[in-house]
C-alpha cells in the first residue's frame, strides 16, 4: 500500500548536517504518521522522530531534541530529517517509516510503523 524511497545519507563531519528525504507512493500519504529510526552497528533500533498526519505534532527522543527537525509536505507525498550538530553518536542507519495507529498508544513505538524505507548510511566522522 505504501513504499518509501529514502536519500540524503552521507559522510559528514562533526558538527555539520544533513538533510534526509523520503518520498512516499500512494494516494494517502496524508492519513500516516511518519517516523525516523535508526539503528547503530551492535545495537538496537531506536527512534528518532516523528510526525503526525497534519504535521501540527512532533515528536524526537531526547538525544535529538533541538538538533533535528521533522517535517512534511503532504503535497510532495515526502517527509524530511533536518540534522545538525551532528556527532559520532549519530552515526547509524536511518529509516524512514509510516504508521497508521499507534501501538500501545505510542507513536514512539517501532511496532505501531506498518511500512519501512531500505535505510540509508549516515556516518560522522570524529
Amino acid at each position: 500500500q505504501v513504499q518509501l524511497v529514502e536519500s540524503g545519507g552521507g559522510l559528514v563531519q562533526t558538527g555539520g548536517s544533513l538533510r534526509l528525504s523520503c518520498a512516499a507512493s500512494g494516494r494517502t500519504f496524508s492519513s500516516y504518521t511518519m517516523g525516523w529510526f535508526r539503528q547503530a552497528p551492535g545495537k538496537e533500533r531506536v527512534f528518532v522522530a516523528a510526525i503526525r498526519s497534519s504535521g501540527s505534532i512532533t515528536y524526537y527522543a531526547d538525544s535529538v531534541k533541538g538538533r533535528f527537525t521533522i517535517s512534511r509536505d503532504n503535497a510532495k507525498n515526502t517527509v524530511s530529517l533536518q540534522m545538525t550538530s551532528l556527532t559520532p553518536e549519530d552515526t547509524a542507519v536511518y529509516y524512514c517509516a509510516a504508521a497508521q495507529a499507534p501501538y500501545g498508544g505510542s507513536w514512539l513505538s517501532s511496532r505501531s510503523y506498518g511500512y519501512w524505507g531500505q535505510g540509508t548510511q549516515v556516518t560522522v566522522s570524529s
